[in-house]
């Protein structure tokens, strides 16, 4: 969707040029906080009723829709260490402080409340965040320029609008 994650995805793959490490820590990080993500999503459904369930769960699509209009403000870009944790332990660690409070995270948490289902739940969009980032990783800085943010974060807009309406209709 054009968000802070595809922004470091490309900033560490340019950075460090070695796409595996960069893509297996994507994916362990996007797992791991994805995971959690799931469990506060089905611990939700326990607590919030039923019928309270969609109605919340449209508001937080309509929201993520709202919130994907909105550029990403880039962040002020620090130098990274290397350490000896390696490329992959720098990625992952990164990568999981930058999904909390994020749009794929709420989407992740509000799917496992409304479905209950963690396993497709964190496969679907831990699956979701790799399509969208791995991409990055290979294209690198040459399509960056290229790709219409603004257009990318309508789409994704009318996107979100339209699971919320499904929420909706479609009776929970």
């Amino acid at each position: 969707m054009g968000d802070k994650t595809q922004l470091l995805a490309l900033m560490l793959a340019v950075r460090f040029r070695r796409p595996l490490p960069v893509i297996a820590g994507i994916a362990v990080a996007t797992l791991a906080n994805h995971t959690l993500a799931a469990l506060v999503g089905t611990w939700l459904r326990d607590l919030v009723p039923q019928a309270y369930l969609r109605w919340l769960l449209a508001a937080s699509f309509i929201a993520v829709a709202l919130w994907a209009l909105a550029p990403d403000r880039q962040e002020q870009q620090t130098k990274v260490p290397r350490g000896h944790f390696g490329i992959f332990a720098i990625t992952a660690g990164t990568f999981f402080m930058a999904e909390m409070g994020d749009k794929t995270q709420i989407a992740t948490l509000m799917l496992a409340a409304q479905f209950g289902s963690l396993v497709p739940v964190i496969a679907g969009t831990t699956l979701g965040m790799l399509i969208a980032d791995v991409p990055v990783v290979f294209l690198g800085n040459a399509a960056a320029s290229r790709i219409p943010m603004r257009a990318v974060r309508i789409v994704a807009a009318v996107l979100f609008l339209a699971l919320a309406a499904y929420a909706l209709l479609s009776g929970g």
